[in-house]
């Protein structure tokens, strides 16, 4: 059997220190350490054996041409993170834009996302998309969640939509964020969460389960596109129409959106903008010009086929 490779985490765990600390050891970045905490990781390094990656090596040095991008292949990627609509969006964005600004890339999928700390205590580090602890180093670009809720909120009342029904696999973070936007402008009793099973099997089981409940809104509100346009064709295989029967809006304007059918509506984040942006904070990052810890970039909704408008079907009655 192959004996199981020796993480930086694991020096760091049996010495009582953080992962920034081993890391700054392994990379001679030892001026605010003590002659005895280096010893100890330069000890217990030669004696487990640990060998750092390449993506390590290549990430620590200052000059470095290359671009690290992680990935968090979370369980509801079931193992086809890279697969995601918004995902590939994301990741073929950066791709240009590294390439336009004379880098490379380098893409690692990683399930144990703490470990992208190590990584952050040594370089410029932009999270992309998700929420990081503010710390020296480390720059949130974001979008802006709730506005982008408020303009789902607006456009459905203004079609005449008053109970909705918002689908997550989750009540936090930046999909508790959007549906907090809806509910600002609908009212709270307005908007109802119905969180969803992570893993595909299971969503559609739980479809079948509360298909009554889902059709007892106007309008559902899914905090992705890929579980909206999941509904859609779930409610079509049960000869449920949309938007006739029931109105779906997504969040992302992934490429999904223009082929479902219907065209999906959905509020629109610029890959593009946002990939410029993020490469753009590293280089400033780098050269230490950018102080700023958090940016927040603007949403959009974009109006397809998707969302009935019942407000003329009640004038017209």
């Amino acid at each position: 059997m192959e004996k199981e490779r020796i993480r930086m985490s694991d020096i760091a765990q049996e010495l009582g220190l953080s992962t920034a600390t081993v890391s700054n050891v392994i990379h001679g970045k030892t001026k605010k350490i003590s002659d005895e905490t280096v010893r100890r990781v330069q000890e217990l390094i030669e004696k487990r054996g640990y060998m750092p990656n390449m993506a390590e090596i290549l990430l620590a040095q200052n000059n470095s041409r290359i671009i690290g991008v992680v990935v968090n292949d979370h369980e509801k990627y079931e193992g086809h993170v890279l697969e995601d609509g918004f995902i590939a969006a994301s990741v073929n964005a950066l791709s240009r834009e590294t390439d336009l600004a004379g880098y490379f890339m380098m893409v690692k999928v990683t399930a144990k996302w703490d470990e992208i700390a190590r990584f952050a205590s040594n370089i410029p580090f932009v999270v992309y998309d998700g929420y990081f602890e503010e710390a020296q180093g480390i720059c949130n670009l974001t979008i802006d969640n709730y506005d982008g809720g408020c303009q789902v909120g607006r456009y459905l009342k203004r079609m005449g939509h008053q109970r909705i029904l918002c689908i997550a696999d989750n009540a936090i973070c930046m999909d508790a964020e959007r549906m907090k936007g809806c509910a600002a402008v609908l009212g709270e009793s307005s908007v109802v969460l119905m969180q969803i099973p992570m893993q595909e099997k299971e969503r559609r089981q739980f479809y079948k389960e509360k298909k009554a409940e889902i059709l007892s809104y106007t309008a559902v509100f899914a905090v992705s596109d890929f579980y909206a346009v999941e509904l859609i064709r779930f409610l079509q295989e049960n000869n449920i129409r949309v938007p006739e029967d029931i109105s779906i809006v997504g969040f992302d304007d992934s490429p999904l959106c223009k082929y479902s059918l219907p065209a999906l509506t959905t509020v629109r984040q610029d890959a593009q903008a946002r990939a410029q942006a993020a490469i753009q904070l590293l280089q400033k990052m780098k050269s230490g010009t950018e102080e700023r810890i958090a940016v927040k970039l603007p949403v959009f909704l974009v109006e397809r086929s998707s969302v009935k408008n019942i407000l003329n079907q009640r004038k017209s009655e």
